[in-house]
């Protein structure tokens, strides 16, 4: 099984769409970073998280051929405005992309993209199925069930989702409180994925401090800190971790 970080870019990338690079050194690739998706590979399927503006660069890039499901964290543009790209997985299969989002993310979806999922023409037909996403549900990695548990977090006024593959690793990209009864979720994983946006206080995010006081709290045996904004550059927020705590890069890929 694997887990690659497609993207690990804040809402506009780095650089922003203006060529603005902030703190980040141009010079070294892993500043270069597209907006946030990840995608987990089992022997059986591939199930994408979130729909970034910048998925089809990021599938290219990873020759990624098929999409089996895919999960929504929540409805915020720079997670879901990607979803045309899905359409070439409805060709090759004939049939609809099973999606997954909660209630407020599959309103967002049948509001935003209404013409995704309801077939205006033979021409045209839905390409997406929308699905609730549960609380629990699995994928098969070599005939061995391998459970995706979804856990409910903050991220200032929106509800976001996070994931938990296997027991093994967690993936919070968008975060600004995790709820003090879900931490026994979080607690000694091979691999936290968290959200880390800049140094300072964020309404939305995790800063750096926050970002840290939770890797200490479940005690990872590695942490991967994502969604950077401009003003974190690679080789400088390296320097200020821990020795199990790394910065994201875009096509970072963990073998589970």
């Amino acid at each position: 099984m694997k887990f690659i970080i497609l993207g690990c870019g804040s809402s506009m990338g780095v650089p922003r769409p203006d060529g603005f690079y902030g703190n980040c050194d141009p010079n070294n690739k892993k500043n270069y970073r597209t907006r946030c998706s990840a995608l987990f590979q089992t022997s059986d399927e591939n199930i994408l998280i979130d729909t970034s503006p910048d998925l089809r660069q990021q599938l290219l890039r990873h020759k990624i051929k098929k999409i089996n499901k895919v999960l929504y964290s929540h409805m915020h543009g720079d997670q879901t405005h990607g979803i045309n790209d899905l359409r070439s997985f409805f060709i090759n299969r004939r049939k609809p992309v099973d999606v997954y989002a909660d209630k407020f993310t599959s309103n967002y979806l049948l509001k935003t993209f209404s013409y995704i999922f309801k077939s205006y023409s033979r021409e045209y037909p839905a390409t997406l199925k929308l699905n609730k996403l549960k609380k629990n549900f699995f994928t098969l990695n070599n005939n061995r069930k391998v459970k995706i548990k979804s856990i409910e977090v903050e991220h200032g006024k929106v509800k976001s989702n996070c994931f938990i593959l296997d027991k093994k690793l967690a993936y919070i990209s968008d975060v600004s409180k995790i709820y003090n009864k879900d931490y026994k979720y979080f607690k000694n994983l091979k691999y936290l994925v968290i959200d880390c946006l800049w140094y300072n206080f964020h309404p939305s995010h995790f800063n750096l401090e926050n970002s840290l006081s939770m890797i200490k709290k479940f005690k990872p045996k590695h942490a991967i800190l994502t969604n950077l904004s401009p003003v974190l550059d690679y080789k400088v927020l390296k320097k200020l971790l821990p020795k199990n705590v790394i910065p994201a890069h875009d096509g970072l890929t963990i073998k589970l």
